[in-house]
């Protein structure tokens, strides 16, 4: 099982919340990474957590004043990449341009989407998972697992009708054990979250509950 923890931008101390996430990964069978702000990937990667990206654009080298090279980030210490968030969305060539500049620089990619439809769409373009996220639920501690199985269900089958090697993580809501065996129940082969992490008095204890069942 895959646990990705989204920092967003969240006021919390990336470090701390890296080094949780570090102490947990070698106490559990789960793969657990931290996607941090492009500022602060290093910071997170120097604490020996997986570190990924939040986002990088569809650019090479050049003129792009603002964006985000994959290769910087992946210089910083950065192992792979957030693609197409709820909170980001990208059309859908440059959703593909983005996975092969991650490609390009070695990065691994979780591309996100909102339904079972856009997730047959996107793992077409051959990222190395795909997350589904209705946006309504993002944030508000009701788990999609929970609140609309059938959304991650088909969001499996459709990956599967495309691409069966491409695993469908599950995201939007997700903050206790429970909710990642649910996931884990419908065919997820991982989970994305933010705040159920990132905003927690003690990271490292609500990391352990999300691993405990596992």
């Amino acid at each position: 099982m895959f646990v990705l923890v989204n920092l967003k931008t969240y006021p919390c101390d990336p470090v701390a919340v890296a080094e949780a996430a570090r102490d947990v990964n070698e106490t559990t069978t789960a793969r657990v990474a931290v996607a941090a702000q492009a500022a602060h990937i290093a910071r997170v990667a120097e604490t020996g957590a997986e570190t990924w990206a939040q986002h990088v654009d569809p650019i090479d080298h050049g003129s792009n004043t603002g964006h985000v090279l994959a290769e910087t980030v992946a210089d910083a210490g950065a192992v792979g990449t957030l693609v197409n968030h709820s909170e980001n969305r990208l059309k859908l060539a440059d959703i593909d341009g983005s996975v092969r500049a991650a490609e390009r620089a070695g990065l691994e990619t979780v591309v996100c989407a909102n339904n079972p439809a856009q997730i047959g769409a996107v793992t077409a373009l051959g990222p190395d998972a795909v997350a589904v996220e209705p946006p309504a639920l993002i944030g508000t501690g009701t788990p999609v697992s929970q609140a609309d199985p059938d959304v991650v269900e088909d969001a499996v089958a459709a990956a599967a009708n495309v691409d069966p090697d491409v695993p469908v993580l599950c995201g939007a809501g997700i903050s206790t054990g429970d909710d990642v065996t649910a996931a884990a129940d419908l065919g997820s082969e991982g989970v994305l979250l933010a705040s159920g992490v990132a905003k927690a008095d003690d990271p490292k204890a609500a990391l352990e509950d999300l691993v405990a069942p596992l």
